[in-house]
Protein backbone atom coordinates (compact mmCIF):
# COMPACT_ATOMS: atom_id res chain seq x y z
CA UNK A 1 0.00 0.00 0.00
CA UNK A 2 1.19 3.28 -1.00
CA UNK A 3 -0.37 6.05 1.12
CA UNK A 4 0.32 8.47 -1.76
CA UNK A 5 -2.94 6.96 -3.31
CA UNK A 6 -4.90 7.18 -0.58
CA UNK A 7 -7.57 10.16 -0.83
CA UNK A 8 -9.96 8.65 2.38
CA UNK A 9 -9.37 6.47 5.31
CA UNK A 10 -12.78 4.26 6.41
CA UNK A 11 -12.79 2.75 10.09
CA UNK A 12 -14.74 0.05 11.14
CA UNK A 13 -15.15 0.43 15.23
CA UNK A 14 -13.84 4.12 15.19
CA UNK A 15 -14.46 4.72 19.09
CA UNK A 16 -11.95 2.65 20.24
CA UNK A 17 -8.69 4.98 21.95
CA UNK A 18 -6.09 3.35 19.54
CA UNK A 19 -8.42 3.39 16.29
CA UNK A 20 -9.37 7.41 17.34
CA UNK A 21 -5.65 8.30 16.94
CA UNK A 22 -4.88 7.45 13.98
CA UNK A 23 -8.37 8.72 12.72
CA UNK A 24 -6.65 12.14 13.97
CA UNK A 25 -3.29 11.38 12.13
CA UNK A 26 -5.28 11.04 8.98
CA UNK A 27 -7.42 13.93 9.63
CA UNK A 28 -4.12 16.12 10.04
CA UNK A 29 -2.96 14.79 6.70
CA UNK A 30 -6.33 16.38 5.16
CA UNK A 31 -7.73 12.65 3.83
CA UNK A 32 -11.63 12.63 4.16
CA UNK A 33 -12.33 10.05 7.14
CA UNK A 34 -15.40 8.65 8.24
CA UNK A 35 -16.41 5.11 10.11
CA UNK A 36 -18.78 2.97 12.04
CA UNK A 37 -18.87 2.75 16.03
CA UNK A 38 -21.28 0.82 17.89
CA UNK A 39 -22.69 3.02 20.38
CA UNK A 40 -21.83 7.14 20.82
CA UNK A 41 -19.41 8.14 23.21
CA UNK A 42 -17.29 11.61 24.15
CA UNK A 43 -14.63 10.45 22.39
CA UNK A 44 -16.66 9.80 18.84
CA UNK A 45 -18.57 12.68 19.30
CA UNK A 46 -14.92 14.99 19.47
CA UNK A 47 -14.02 13.12 16.66
CA UNK A 48 -17.28 14.12 14.34
CA UNK A 49 -16.15 18.09 15.57
CA UNK A 50 -12.50 17.38 14.38
CA UNK A 51 -14.38 16.32 11.03
CA UNK A 52 -14.72 12.71 10.82
CA UNK A 53 -17.98 11.43 9.42
CA UNK A 54 -19.29 8.77 11.98
CA UNK A 55 -22.40 7.34 12.40
CA UNK A 56 -23.82 3.83 14.56
CA UNK A 57 -25.85 1.98 13.09
CA UNK A 58 -23.97 -1.51 11.25
CA UNK A 59 -25.32 -0.82 7.69
CA UNK A 60 -23.40 -0.63 4.64
CA UNK A 61 -26.06 1.84 2.81
CA UNK A 62 -24.48 4.01 5.24
CA UNK A 63 -20.86 4.45 4.34
CA UNK A 64 -20.31 7.90 2.55
CA UNK A 65 -19.98 8.12 -1.04
CA UNK A 66 -16.44 9.91 -0.09
CA UNK A 67 -15.77 6.14 0.86
CA UNK A 68 -16.40 4.03 -2.14
CA UNK A 69 -13.59 4.62 -4.31
CA UNK A 70 -11.75 1.15 -3.49
CA UNK A 71 -8.66 2.83 -5.11
CA UNK A 72 -8.33 5.64 -3.27
CA UNK A 73 -9.62 3.92 -0.02
CA UNK A 74 -8.33 2.83 3.16
CA UNK A 75 -10.16 0.72 5.19
CA UNK A 76 -8.93 0.14 8.53
CA UNK A 77 -10.36 -2.47 11.22
CA UNK A 78 -10.17 -3.40 14.61
CA UNK A 79 -10.04 -6.55 15.83
CA UNK A 80 -12.91 -6.37 18.22
CA UNK A 81 -15.04 -5.85 15.51
CA UNK A 82 -16.55 -9.64 14.11
CA UNK A 83 -15.44 -10.70 10.75
CA UNK A 84 -18.93 -11.08 9.75
CA UNK A 85 -19.45 -7.23 10.30
CA UNK A 86 -21.71 -5.84 7.15
CA UNK A 87 -19.62 -3.04 6.81
CA UNK A 88 -16.59 -4.97 6.84
CA UNK A 89 -18.19 -7.57 4.52
CA UNK A 90 -18.94 -5.26 1.80
CA UNK A 91 -15.72 -3.66 1.55
CA UNK A 92 -14.13 -7.51 1.75
CA UNK A 93 -16.53 -8.35 -1.29
CA UNK A 94 -15.38 -5.54 -3.05
CA UNK A 95 -11.73 -5.87 -2.99
CA UNK A 96 -10.74 -2.88 -0.77
CA UNK A 97 -7.61 -2.50 0.73
CA UNK A 98 -8.30 -3.24 4.56
CA UNK A 99 -5.90 -3.92 7.26
CA UNK A 100 -6.01 -4.12 10.73
CA UNK A 101 -5.37 -0.97 12.90
CA UNK A 102 -1.68 -2.37 14.01
CA UNK A 103 -0.97 -3.04 10.40
CA UNK A 104 -1.28 1.01 9.73
CA UNK A 105 0.37 2.18 13.17
CA UNK A 106 3.18 -0.14 11.72
CA UNK A 107 3.56 1.02 8.29
CA UNK A 108 3.16 4.66 8.92
CA UNK A 109 5.99 4.54 12.34
CA UNK A 110 8.29 2.03 10.02
CA UNK A 111 10.35 5.21 8.67
CA UNK A 112 10.72 6.61 12.15
CA UNK A 113 12.55 5.65 15.52
CA UNK A 114 9.92 3.85 17.40
CA UNK A 115 9.57 4.31 21.15
CA UNK A 116 7.36 1.82 22.27
CA UNK A 117 5.79 0.93 25.42
CA UNK A 118 4.74 -2.93 25.63
CA UNK A 119 3.62 -4.99 28.94
CA UNK A 120 0.41 -5.91 30.94
CA UNK A 121 -0.15 -2.82 32.44
CA UNK A 122 1.52 0.63 33.11
CA UNK A 123 1.71 1.28 29.33
CA UNK A 124 -0.57 3.51 28.98
CA UNK A 125 0.79 5.80 31.59
CA UNK A 126 4.47 4.93 30.88
CA UNK A 127 4.00 5.83 27.19
CA UNK A 128 1.89 8.79 27.71
CA UNK A 129 4.79 10.20 30.14
CA UNK A 130 7.32 9.17 28.18
CA UNK A 131 5.68 11.26 24.74
CA UNK A 132 5.42 14.29 27.42
CA UNK A 133 8.78 14.50 28.02
CA UNK A 134 9.87 14.26 24.54
CA UNK A 135 7.20 16.92 23.14
CA UNK A 136 8.46 19.35 26.00
CA UNK A 137 12.03 19.01 25.11
CA UNK A 138 14.27 19.91 22.59
CA UNK A 139 13.72 16.33 20.75
CA UNK A 140 10.03 16.30 20.16
CA UNK A 141 8.29 13.50 19.01
CA UNK A 142 5.22 12.12 17.63
CA UNK A 143 3.27 9.97 19.51
CA UNK A 144 0.08 7.51 18.98
CA UNK A 145 -0.64 6.86 22.66
CA UNK A 146 -3.75 4.67 24.12
CA UNK A 147 -5.00 7.22 26.39
CA UNK A 148 -5.97 10.91 26.11
CA UNK A 149 -3.38 13.08 27.68
CA UNK A 150 -4.15 15.69 30.19
CA UNK A 151 -1.29 17.94 28.96
CA UNK A 152 -2.47 17.96 25.64
CA UNK A 153 -6.54 16.78 25.40
CA UNK A 154 -5.92 14.56 23.42
CA UNK A 155 -3.97 11.29 22.01
CA UNK A 156 -2.12 12.13 18.78
CA UNK A 157 1.02 14.40 18.82
CA UNK A 158 3.01 15.34 15.50
CA UNK A 159 6.18 16.55 14.93
CA UNK A 160 7.29 18.09 11.59
CA UNK A 161 10.62 17.70 12.42
CA UNK A 162 11.53 15.01 15.31
CA UNK A 163 12.59 11.28 14.30
CA UNK A 164 10.90 9.79 17.24
CA UNK A 165 7.42 8.34 17.40
CA UNK A 166 5.99 6.75 20.97
CA UNK A 167 3.90 4.40 20.24
CA UNK A 168 1.73 2.58 23.20
CA UNK A 169 2.62 -1.43 22.08
CA UNK A 170 -0.59 -3.59 22.55
CA UNK A 171 -0.33 -7.02 22.98
CA UNK A 172 -3.99 -7.60 22.49
CA UNK A 173 -4.14 -10.18 19.09
CA UNK A 174 -0.40 -9.93 18.80
CA UNK A 175 -0.85 -6.70 17.69
CA UNK A 176 2.47 -5.67 19.05
CA UNK A 177 4.24 -7.95 16.07
CA UNK A 178 3.30 -4.85 13.55
CA UNK A 179 5.51 -2.98 14.93
CA UNK A 180 9.71 -2.00 14.64
CA UNK A 181 11.02 -0.67 17.78
CA UNK A 182 13.86 1.15 18.22
CA UNK A 183 13.99 1.41 21.72
CA UNK A 184 11.55 -0.76 24.12
CA UNK A 185 10.00 -0.75 27.41
CA UNK A 186 8.76 -3.75 28.80
CA UNK A 187 6.08 -3.12 31.91
CA UNK A 188 5.12 -6.31 33.00
CA UNK A 189 4.57 -9.89 31.68
CA UNK A 190 1.58 -10.55 33.70
CA UNK A 191 -0.90 -13.17 31.41
CA UNK A 192 -3.84 -12.05 30.15
CA UNK A 193 -6.00 -12.04 26.73
CA UNK A 194 -5.71 -16.29 27.35
CA UNK A 195 -9.22 -15.97 25.15
CA UNK A 196 -6.60 -14.92 22.37
CA UNK A 197 -3.46 -16.87 23.45
CA UNK A 198 -4.74 -19.87 25.39
CA UNK A 199 -1.77 -20.66 28.06
CA UNK A 200 0.79 -18.36 29.72
CA UNK A 201 3.57 -19.79 27.88
CA UNK A 202 2.47 -18.53 24.61
CA UNK A 203 1.33 -15.15 26.04
CA UNK A 204 5.11 -15.21 27.19
CA UNK A 205 6.05 -16.41 24.00
CA UNK A 206 4.22 -13.63 22.12
CA UNK A 207 6.32 -10.93 23.97
CA UNK A 208 10.07 -12.77 23.08
CA UNK A 209 8.99 -12.71 19.76
CA UNK A 210 8.02 -9.13 20.01
CA UNK A 211 11.48 -8.29 21.58
CA UNK A 212 13.06 -9.91 18.51
CA UNK A 213 11.48 -6.75 16.70
CA UNK A 214 13.70 -4.61 18.00
CA UNK A 215 16.35 -2.89 15.72
CA UNK A 216 19.79 -3.84 16.26
CA UNK A 217 21.05 -0.79 17.43
CA UNK A 218 18.25 -0.25 19.96
CA UNK A 219 17.24 -1.30 22.91
CA UNK A 220 15.11 -2.95 25.33
CA UNK A 221 14.49 -1.39 28.79
CA UNK A 222 12.89 -4.12 30.98
CA UNK A 223 11.19 -4.42 34.36
CA UNK A 224 13.17 -6.74 36.80
CA UNK A 225 11.39 -9.69 37.34
CA UNK A 226 9.75 -10.56 34.68
CA UNK A 227 9.29 -14.15 32.78
CA UNK A 228 10.19 -13.00 29.68
CA UNK A 229 12.97 -14.60 28.35
CA UNK A 230 14.20 -11.74 25.34
CA UNK A 231 15.06 -12.54 22.07
CA UNK A 232 17.34 -9.88 20.79
CA UNK A 233 19.45 -9.49 17.67
CA UNK A 234 22.95 -8.87 17.76
CA UNK A 235 23.59 -5.03 18.55
CA UNK A 236 20.77 -4.42 21.01
CA UNK A 237 21.03 -3.45 24.18
CA UNK A 238 19.53 -5.20 27.26
CA UNK A 239 18.71 -2.38 30.10
CA UNK A 240 16.73 -3.38 33.53
CA UNK A 241 14.53 -0.80 35.62
CA UNK A 242 12.27 -0.54 38.44
CA UNK A 243 11.76 1.23 41.43
CA UNK A 244 13.98 0.24 43.28
CA UNK A 245 16.62 -1.21 41.19
CA UNK A 246 18.33 -2.14 38.00
CA UNK A 247 19.94 0.15 35.41
CA UNK A 248 17.42 2.69 35.74
CA UNK A 249 15.92 3.00 38.90
CA UNK A 250 14.73 5.40 41.99
CA UNK A 251 16.71 6.51 45.30
CA UNK A 252 15.78 8.90 48.06
CA UNK A 253 11.76 8.52 47.71
CA UNK A 254 10.16 11.04 49.78
CA UNK A 255 6.17 10.58 49.74
CA UNK A 256 4.06 12.72 52.26
CA UNK A 257 1.97 16.16 52.27
CA UNK A 258 0.96 15.10 49.06
CA UNK A 259 4.07 14.83 47.20
CA UNK A 260 6.20 12.21 45.76
CA UNK A 261 9.92 13.54 45.62
CA UNK A 262 12.39 11.05 44.24
CA UNK A 263 16.61 10.87 42.81
CA UNK A 264 16.52 9.03 39.20
CA UNK A 265 19.50 7.53 38.62
CA UNK A 266 21.09 6.14 35.16
CA UNK A 267 24.13 4.29 34.55
CA UNK A 268 25.76 7.33 33.21
CA UNK A 269 23.50 9.42 35.14
CA UNK A 270 21.56 11.03 38.00
CA UNK A 271 18.84 13.34 38.76
CA UNK A 272 18.24 14.25 41.88
CA UNK A 273 14.72 15.58 43.73
CA UNK A 274 12.52 14.95 40.33
CA UNK A 275 9.21 15.76 41.66
CA UNK A 276 6.12 13.92 40.36
CA UNK A 277 3.10 15.62 38.65
CA UNK A 278 1.14 13.08 39.41
CA UNK A 279 2.08 11.85 43.16
CA UNK A 280 0.86 7.91 43.06
CA UNK A 281 3.11 6.22 43.93
CA UNK A 282 3.12 3.43 41.05
CA UNK A 283 4.35 6.54 39.01
CA UNK A 284 7.59 5.98 40.93
CA UNK A 285 7.68 2.96 38.53
CA UNK A 286 6.60 4.29 35.14
CA UNK A 287 8.27 7.24 35.65
CA UNK A 288 12.00 5.40 36.14
CA UNK A 289 10.63 3.78 33.02
CA UNK A 290 9.85 7.11 30.77
CA UNK A 291 12.82 8.87 32.06
CA UNK A 292 14.85 5.82 31.23
CA UNK A 293 13.10 5.97 27.43
CA UNK A 294 13.09 10.10 27.29
CA UNK A 295 17.73 9.71 28.72
CA UNK A 296 17.92 7.33 25.94
CA UNK A 297 16.48 9.58 23.18
CA UNK A 298 19.13 12.50 24.05
CA UNK A 299 16.68 14.16 26.85
CA UNK A 300 18.74 16.86 29.00
CA UNK A 301 18.55 15.92 32.95
CA UNK A 302 16.95 19.30 32.74
CA UNK A 303 14.19 18.64 30.72
CA UNK A 304 13.29 15.35 32.63
CA UNK A 305 13.17 17.36 35.81
CA UNK A 306 10.87 19.65 34.14
CA UNK A 307 8.93 17.38 31.82
CA UNK A 308 8.09 14.86 34.85
CA UNK A 309 6.74 17.94 37.65
CA UNK A 310 4.41 19.25 34.50
CA UNK A 311 2.89 15.67 33.67
CA UNK A 312 -0.55 15.84 34.25
CA UNK A 313 -1.74 12.50 33.65
CA UNK A 314 -3.63 10.28 31.44
CA UNK A 315 -7.58 10.28 31.13
CA UNK A 316 -9.04 7.29 34.12
CA UNK A 317 -5.61 6.16 34.82
CA UNK A 318 -5.70 7.30 38.40
CA UNK A 319 -7.59 10.45 37.39
CA UNK A 320 -8.79 12.43 40.44
CA UNK A 321 -12.39 13.56 39.56
CA UNK A 322 -12.49 15.21 43.37
CA UNK A 323 -10.07 15.89 45.98
CA UNK A 324 -11.14 17.35 49.07
CA UNK A 325 -10.66 16.61 53.04
CA UNK A 326 -14.52 15.48 53.00
CA UNK A 327 -14.67 13.19 49.54
CA UNK A 328 -12.18 11.69 46.99
CA UNK A 329 -13.73 10.29 43.50
CA UNK A 330 -11.18 8.46 41.41
CA UNK A 331 -11.42 6.75 37.92
CA UNK A 332 -9.08 4.08 37.03
CA UNK A 333 -8.82 1.97 33.78
CA UNK A 334 -7.59 -0.60 35.61
CA UNK A 335 -8.90 -4.12 34.59
CA UNK A 336 -6.28 -7.03 35.44
CA UNK A 337 -5.96 -8.17 38.89
CA UNK A 338 -2.62 -7.03 39.18
CA UNK A 339 -3.45 -3.51 37.63
CA UNK A 340 -6.13 -3.42 39.92
CA UNK A 341 -3.52 -4.36 43.32
CA UNK A 342 -0.73 -1.89 42.22
CA UNK A 343 -3.65 0.69 42.12
CA UNK A 344 -5.61 -0.05 45.09
CA UNK A 345 -2.05 0.11 47.23
CA UNK A 346 -1.51 2.97 45.76
CA UNK A 347 -4.61 4.40 47.28
CA UNK A 348 -3.97 2.86 50.45
CA UNK A 349 -0.49 4.90 51.15
CA UNK A 350 -1.74 8.07 50.02
CA UNK A 351 -5.47 7.55 52.57
CA UNK A 352 -4.13 5.06 55.29
CA UNK A 353 -6.76 6.13 57.64
CA UNK A 354 -10.14 6.69 55.22
CA UNK A 355 -12.57 3.86 54.24
CA UNK A 356 -11.86 2.81 50.26
CA UNK A 357 -14.87 2.31 48.40
CA UNK A 358 -14.04 0.84 44.68
CA UNK A 359 -17.49 0.30 42.24
CA UNK A 360 -15.82 -2.37 39.65
CA UNK A 361 -17.41 -3.56 36.17
CA UNK A 362 -15.30 -6.61 35.00
CA UNK A 363 -13.91 -6.72 31.64
CA UNK A 364 -15.03 -9.55 29.38
CA UNK A 365 -16.48 -12.86 30.54
CA UNK A 366 -13.09 -15.09 29.71
CA UNK A 367 -10.98 -12.97 31.74
CA UNK A 368 -13.19 -12.80 34.97
CA UNK A 369 -13.71 -16.73 34.01
CA UNK A 370 -9.62 -17.27 33.75
CA UNK A 371 -9.15 -14.70 36.88
CA UNK A 372 -11.64 -14.42 38.87
CA UNK A 373 -9.94 -15.77 42.32
CA UNK A 374 -7.12 -13.20 41.37
CA UNK A 375 -9.41 -10.27 41.26
CA UNK A 376 -10.90 -11.28 44.05
CA UNK A 377 -7.66 -11.25 46.24
CA UNK A 378 -6.81 -7.92 44.48
CA UNK A 379 -10.25 -6.32 45.64
CA UNK A 380 -10.08 -7.64 48.70
CA UNK A 381 -7.13 -5.13 49.15
CA UNK A 382 -10.41 -2.44 50.09
CA UNK A 383 -12.77 -1.62 52.54
CA UNK A 384 -15.98 -2.11 50.26
CA UNK A 385 -16.35 -3.23 47.03
CA UNK A 386 -19.48 -3.00 44.47
CA UNK A 387 -19.70 -5.32 41.65
CA UNK A 388 -21.07 -4.58 38.49
CA UNK A 389 -21.84 -6.98 35.71
CA UNK A 390 -19.67 -7.94 33.42
CA UNK A 391 -18.92 -5.36 30.26
CA UNK A 392 -18.72 -7.78 27.15
CA UNK A 393 -17.35 -6.04 24.98
CA UNK A 394 -16.34 -8.10 21.86
CA UNK A 395 -17.59 -11.31 23.79
CA UNK A 396 -20.85 -13.24 23.56
CA UNK A 397 -22.10 -14.56 27.43
CA UNK A 398 -20.44 -17.73 28.73
CA UNK A 399 -22.49 -20.19 31.03
CA UNK A 400 -22.02 -19.92 34.98
CA UNK A 401 -19.64 -16.82 34.56
CA UNK A 402 -20.35 -13.72 36.42
CA UNK A 403 -19.34 -11.69 38.26
CA UNK A 404 -20.99 -13.43 40.93
CA UNK A 405 -17.60 -15.41 41.23
CA UNK A 406 -15.72 -12.78 41.88
CA UNK A 407 -18.58 -11.57 44.69
CA UNK A 408 -18.27 -15.38 46.28
CA UNK A 409 -14.52 -15.37 46.43
CA UNK A 410 -13.83 -11.92 48.32
CA UNK A 411 -12.53 -11.89 51.54
CA UNK A 412 -15.14 -13.07 54.32
CA UNK A 413 -15.83 -9.43 56.62
CA UNK A 414 -15.52 -7.05 53.47
CA UNK A 415 -18.85 -5.28 53.12
CA UNK A 416 -19.48 -5.93 49.13
CA UNK A 417 -22.66 -5.69 47.25
CA UNK A 418 -23.78 -6.83 44.09
CA UNK A 419 -25.67 -4.46 42.17
CA UNK A 420 -26.67 -3.33 37.77
CA UNK A 421 -24.27 -0.29 37.05
CA UNK A 422 -28.12 1.58 36.70
CA UNK A 423 -27.98 1.00 40.12
CA UNK A 424 -25.16 2.82 41.35
CA UNK A 425 -26.41 5.99 41.79
CA UNK A 426 -29.04 5.51 44.02
CA UNK A 427 -26.35 2.68 45.54
CA UNK A 428 -24.42 5.79 46.56
CA UNK A 429 -26.97 8.25 47.72
CA UNK A 430 -27.24 6.87 51.51
CA UNK A 431 -23.80 4.86 51.65
CA UNK A 432 -20.88 6.46 54.07
CA UNK A 433 -18.16 7.09 51.46
CA UNK A 434 -14.80 8.63 52.26
CA UNK A 435 -12.55 7.70 49.18
CA UNK A 436 -14.00 6.15 46.09
CA UNK A 437 -12.48 4.45 43.02
CA UNK A 438 -14.51 4.03 39.73
CA UNK A 439 -12.52 0.99 37.92
CA UNK A 440 -12.35 -1.24 34.75
CA UNK A 441 -12.16 -0.55 31.48
CA UNK A 442 -16.03 -0.36 30.48
CA UNK A 443 -18.71 1.48 30.02
CA UNK A 444 -19.34 2.09 33.93
CA UNK A 445 -16.58 5.20 33.56
CA UNK A 446 -19.65 6.96 31.36
CA UNK A 447 -21.48 7.22 35.23
CA UNK A 448 -18.46 8.72 36.25
CA UNK A 449 -19.99 12.30 35.83
CA UNK A 450 -23.35 11.49 37.72
CA UNK A 451 -21.40 10.49 40.14
CA UNK A 452 -19.26 13.38 40.81
CA UNK A 453 -22.25 15.24 40.91
CA UNK A 454 -23.86 13.37 43.56
CA UNK A 455 -21.02 13.19 46.15
CA UNK A 456 -20.43 16.99 45.26
CA UNK A 457 -24.40 17.69 46.84
CA UNK A 458 -23.62 15.14 49.44
CA UNK A 459 -20.76 16.42 50.58
CA UNK A 460 -21.31 20.02 50.05
CA UNK A 461 -17.87 20.42 47.95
Amino acid sequence: MDFKDIHSVYFVGAGGIGMSALIRYFLAKGMAVGGYDRTPSELTERLIAEGAQIHYEENAELIPNDFRDKAHTLVVYTPAIPQEHAELAYFRNNGFEIHKRAQVLGMLTRSSRGLCVAGTHGKTTTSTMAAHLLHQSHVGCNAFLGGISKNYGTNLLLSATSPYTVIEADEFDRSFHWLSPWISVVTATDPDHLDIYGTREAYLESFRHYTSLIQPDGALIAHTGLALQPDLQPGVKLYTYSRDEGDFHAENIRIGGGEIFIDFVAPDTRINNIQLGVPVSINIDNGVAAMALAHLSGVSNEEIKAGMASFRGVDRRFDFKLKTDKIVLLSDYAHHPAEIAQSVKSIRELYRDKKITAIFQPHLYTRTRDFYRDFADSLSLLDEVILTDIYPAREKPIPGISSQLIYDNLRPGIEKTLCRKEDVLNLLKDKPLEVVIVLGAGDLDNYVPEIKKLLEERYNV
